[in-house]
């Protein structure tokens, strides 16, 4: 099918490269040039994976925004599955589908860009896009909320992102989750105008105030996602660094935490939220530290020092024990590893009068 018939408002999208023979490696330089459909979940701040600052990192070519060496297994089922799942789909749904290799660029702002899996063909003739899921038996809860039929957000923003760039109005999902035709979920979604305004808004402006202007964006996510991402950007611990001074801002975010700290520990409970928030503060302290093992501000008199030491233990990683196990049954110390640790301390002490 002519690229010029998918679109139906005369903003045909632009073919920015063909993808059939590109690399992995080819693939991920063209996809930096602009926002893919599965950035936009993160610049969001509402993907359950990866930051904002993980995104604009990728796009600078600084490190991968997907790290995949504790899941590698599940991306590798993804993409071995992503034709089974298709087939599935169109045998369910009667619908004809069909695969444009090309990396799509939106005619308007040529920062988002679009490589979609599947194209459909629907009865009245107009095309839809549909994009191949795959998750476990568990994870399935989440295209359901109070008994209705939902798409995840962070999967949602997707098929929005790709119905702009491609000027579609129609989005499917089918995600499947067991190993038979009948455990797969469908899903559709139509477009929203005003949510797609907002939405080029927000990448637009991540596109041009942070990565164009080499700015990392804030950290805005929940604490257990910025702490993975400050470990894969700020290094390890060095105890040699020299501590680190908080400025004002950060000054206040160490006296929030220590408030919230401090009812915690004079509660039996404490909610839910409070806690995200302690968490996210927490967080926040340790990126700001980067590297380094300590903090220190003043406030009030008091002089705070905060300390984020390394915790170093010898040990044997789970392939190390299988293949001690198999190989060597009889040389331990081969495969010791060492990883590592932080332990998290705030201590304060009263400034003596001059």
């Amino acid at each position: 099918m002519a690229v010029s018939t998918l679109a139906h408002k005369g903003q045909s999208p632009c073919v920015l490269v063909n993808t059939a023979n590109l690399t992995q490696e080819q693939w991920l330089a063209w996809r930096r040039r602009g926002i893919g459909g599965s950035d936009v979940a993160a610049i969001l701040g509402i993907s359950p994976f990866r930051t904002a600052r993980d995104v604009y990192y990728d796009k600078l070519n600084i490190a991968p925004a997907e790290p995949d060496e504790g899941n590698w297994v599940a991306l590798e089922m993804g993409h071995l599955l992503e034709d089974l799942v298709a087939k599935i789909f169109s045998r369910k749904t009667g619908f004809p589908i069909f695969q444009i290799k090309k990396m799509f660029r939106h005619a308007r702002y040529p920062f988002m860009l679009a490589d979609v899996d599947y194209f459909i063909t629907l009865p009245d003739g107009e095309t839809a896009i549909l994009e191949i899921k795959t998750t476990n038996y568990n994870a399935r809860d989440h295209w359901f909320r109070d008994g209705k039929d939902i798409v995840p957000a962070y999967y949602a923003t997707q098929g929005r992102h790709y119905m702009a760039v491609m000027d579609l109005n129609r989005v499917f999902f089918c995600c499947l989750y067991g190993n038979n035709e009948d455990e797969v979920i469908i899903r559709e979604l139509k477009r929203d105008a005003d949510y797609e305004a907002e939405m080029i808004f927000l990448e637009r402006d991540f596109w041009e105030n942070h990565v164009q202007a080499k700015c990392p964006p804030p950290y805005v996510e929940e604490g257990d996602l910025i702490i993975a991402s400050a470990g894969r950007y700020g290094g390890p611990a060095d105890i040699q660094a020299p501590a680190i001074v908080l400025n004002e801002e950060m000054t206040d975010t160490l006296m929030r935490y220590l408030q919230l700290a401090e009812e915690k520990k004079q509660s039996d409970t404490i909610s839910r939220t409070r806690e995200a928030e302690l968490q996210r503060l927490k967080a926040l302290l340790i990126a700001r530290m980067g590297p380094s093992c300590a903090a220190q501000c003043r406030k009030d008199g008091v002089s705070y020092t905060v300390t984020y030491n390394p915790v170093r233990k010898a040990g044997i990683d789970k392939d190390g024990l299988t293949r001690l196990k198999l190989q060597y049954p009889d040389v331990y110390d081969k495969f010791v590893t060492v990883s590592e640790s932080r332990r998290f301390h705030v201590k304060s002490t009263p400034i003596e009068a001059a």
